[in-house]
């Protein structure tokens, strides 16, 4: 629909032949990572991000068209459609201005006001409001009846017709709004019975403040002791008298026509409009609340994802433990498990010395080339153990283990591992987690992973949603392994999903490994247009043709073929030679499909085949002489490393049990907006302690003046 193109456009700033193009393409079942990547011309270079705003205003618009369809469809029963009315409702594209107009032939529950009207007192309240000057006492008379038995039940009556007529109508709800945009203030106070139950909310005991100031993180906090029956949470104007008053601006102020429209109009606030309006603005910022951590922790989520892998080594793996053991396991190149036992270095068995000949014994048997420490209890311990085999050309990795226990429970694991316990597939993931950090994290509830705030507090669809298209994002631009990848990682590639990831494994166990991109086609189930949107995201190191190991898609190879044709030689010799590359003309190239940006990035590939853009990962060592928060000092500068960012500041790992916590106004010397503009996450750092509360296990850092 034109329309809905017309109105993306102008929302995102774009071209409507961008949207239209790119709509097309994804209505097409093209994915966004495909049509970002390899559609560019058609697109005009929009990034994932764009695609992403583009294909969330679609469906939200086509959900707003099917609302609109109902809404006249139901007014039009009723018999109250005029061609105004029905103008209005396709003209407008505003989710709550359409339910502001659809409120008044909603359909309704027994209300107050219907009881009056079916008492006849329609005719007294329509007086009341537009005939001021008369006197609504002597005209009630005339309303008397047996089911009316009073001239205060038929002003009753006719007060709450206008109560509800009021809170219907859109100008005043507007004006309310407005005001609550301005004005309103969220508040909390502890429930008096709870308060030593929620002493972890005491920062909200008594809190107030405006509402559009309230960050995202605070009114998550407030909105989970709500939740959890600790807080009583309000939304008002800041001075609600001035809000009735403007309110009743345009209604009878004098006279007893005034009074009864002033105590209609203060029933109508207290009992419908502010109730409404409130709900309204809770739902709305809490929805702008979960916007704000969802992107926090997709943003922290990427960066995990895409921390830089150690490769294809032979690693052993340690989840450390005191009283029961330390569980090792031994893994080849290719992450099979070869070996696992468990050693007992530590209290109260203490067998320090056997575990180093063992471990000794380990490393020299299966050739080691690495060791992965999971970092949670007697990790720095395991650490020190490890280092005092003074191993020559073995490097020593402690790794984050947050989600190890999640998966080593999961059925993935059980599937993977179905002969071995949890201890010993939790110490093959914190291996596996170290040479190559996205392969293995996919496997894990993101929620499970230890980055983020409040993500188990907001909308679990909505967060769903973005973490797979992070997910997605991720796996799609590093590229994956053909020939080695998991079912779960090729679940995540362009245009598969679980059925054809697992027809993919399936074919590979069968035939051995692939030889060629083009074999793809030869997988159960898996056609053409699967084949276009998955093939340029798959890699085959030792394939035949080069070309196959690059982000070079299959439809460009006859173009690739040709460039190296024209350069007097072979695709192998053109990929190896900079110079003949260099030679190359791009625009005599140039298509009505193929543009420059599409050529540029085929010569970064032919530059870097088969590179992977996430570096490789370097061995990071903590203050030895740290081990619990009882070592710090305040004043003491240490090295750190981030592991976790948030709106308020990051949090900073220094080899102890307790993360500190750098706030915000400490991240640098100049005033930060957002974190995320002057740290990473698993970014290396040094930092000053500011402050220890031992109370509360919590530590206070500075980062200013010391990593510049």
């Amino acid at each position: 629909m034109q329309q809905i193109i017309s109105l993306i456009a102008k929302s995102l700033n774009l071209r409507e032949r961008q949207v239209e193009n790119t709509v097309n393409l994804l209505n097409d079942g093209a994915t966004i990572p495909f049509v970002s990547r390899y559609r560019k011309e058609a697109t005009g270079g929009l990034d994932e991000v764009a695609i992403a705003q583009i294909a969330e205003q679609n469906e939200k618009l086509h959900e707003l068209l099917h609302r609109k369809e109902y809404i006249t469809q139901t007014i039009e029963e009723q018999g109250k459609l005029t061609d105004e009315l029905r103008k209005r409702i396709e003209d407008c594209w505003n989710a709550t201005v359409l339910e502001d107009i659809y409120l008044p032939f909603k359909p309704k529950r027994k209300t107050r006001a219907e009881v009056a009207r079916k008492k006849g007192l329609e005719p007294l309240a329509n007086e009341i409001l537009l005939k001021p000057n008369n006197d609504p006492e002597v005209r009630a008379k005339d309303f008397l009846t047996e089911e009316v038995p009073t001239i205060e039940d038929a002003l009753q009556g006719a007060r709450d017709i206008i109560a509800e007529q009021l809170s219907e109508n859109e100008d005043v709800r507007n004006t309310l709004r407005r005001t609550f945009e301005l004005n309103a203030v969220i508040s909390s106070k502890v429930i008096k019975t709870k308060q030593e139950e929620a002493a972890k909310y005491r920062d909200y005991f008594d809190f107030s403040e405006p509402l559009n100031r309230c960050t995202s993180h605070r009114l998550l906090a407030i909105r989970r002791g709500e939740e959890e029956g600790f807080l009583r949470v309000a939304i008002n104007p800041r001075d609600e008298e001035d809000c009735l008053e403007r309110l009743g601006r345009r209604y009878p102020k004098y006279g007893k026509s005034g009074e009864q429209v002033k105590l209609a109009l203060a029933d109508a606030y207290k009992r419908l409009l502010k109730p409404s309006i409130e709900t309204e603005f809770a739902a709305s910022s809490k929805q702008r609340a979960d916007e704000e951590a969802i992107r926090v922790f997709t943003t922290n989520l990427k960066q995990l994802l895409l921390a830089a892998p150690l490769g294809q080594k032979r690693i052993m793996g340690i989840d450390p433990g005191f009283r029961t053991g330390c569980k090792v396991v031994c893994l080849d190149a290719q992450g099979n498990l070869l070996h696992n036992e468990t050693i007992y270095p530590h209290q109260p068995q203490q067998q320090w010395a056997r575990s180093c000949g063992k471990l000794s014994t380990l490393i020299e048997q299966y050739r080691i080339e690495a060791v992965a420490i999971g970092n949670g209890t007697a990790g720095r311990e395991t650490e020190e153990l490890v280092q005092s085999l003074h191993l020559k050309d073995v490097a020593i990795f402690l790794v984050s283990e947050d989600g190890a226990s999640v998966y080593s429970a999961s059925k993935i694991a059980r599937d993977e591992f179905p002969d071995y316990d949890v201890t010993v597939r939790g110490a093959v993931s914190i291996a596996r987690r170290l040479s190559d950090p996205l392969a293995e994290l996919v496997k894990i509830d993101p929620k499970s992973i230890g980055v983020g705030q409040y993500q188990h507090d907001v909308d679990q669809t909505a967060l769903k949603h973005s973490l797979d298209l992070t997910v997605e994002s991720c796996v799609n631009t590093v590229g994956v392994n053909l020939n080695t990848a998991s079912k779960h990682l090729l679940t995540y590639i362009s245009g598969l999903g679980p059925s054809l990831a697992q027809n993919i494994v399936d074919y590979r166990a069968e035939n051995g490994a692939f030889t060629s991109r083009r074999e793809l086609l030869k997988v159960p189930r898996l056609g053409a247009k699967a084949y276009e949107q998955c093939a340029g995201f798959l890699r085959i190191p030792d394939a035949k043709n080069p070309l196959d190991n690059t982000a070079v898609h299959p439809e460009r190879y006859a173009l690739v073929e040709q460039m190296a044709k024209d350069a007097g030689c072979k695709v192998p010799e053109l990929i190896a030679s900079a110079e003949k590359r260099g030679s190359i003309d791009l625009q005599r190239y140039c298509t009505a499909e193929v543009g420059l940006p599409t050529l540029t990035d085929i010569m970064a590939e032919l530059a870097k085949p088969g590179r992977d853009p996430r570096g490789m990962a370097t061995v990071f060592s903590f203050d030895k002489s740290l081990r619990t928060i009882d070592d710090l000092e305040v004043g003491m500068v240490v090295p750190g490393i981030i592991s976790n960012i948030t709106n308020f500041g990051c949090f900073v790992d220094m080899g102890i049990k307790v993360k500190g916590l750098v706030h915000v106004s400490q991240l640098a010397d100049k005033y930060v907006k957002d974190p995320n503009e002057v740290v990473t996450l698993q970014q290396r750092v040094q930092v000053k302690v500011l402050d220890i509360d031992y109370e509360r296990g919590r530590v206070a850092l500075t980062m200013k003046g010391l990593n510049a």
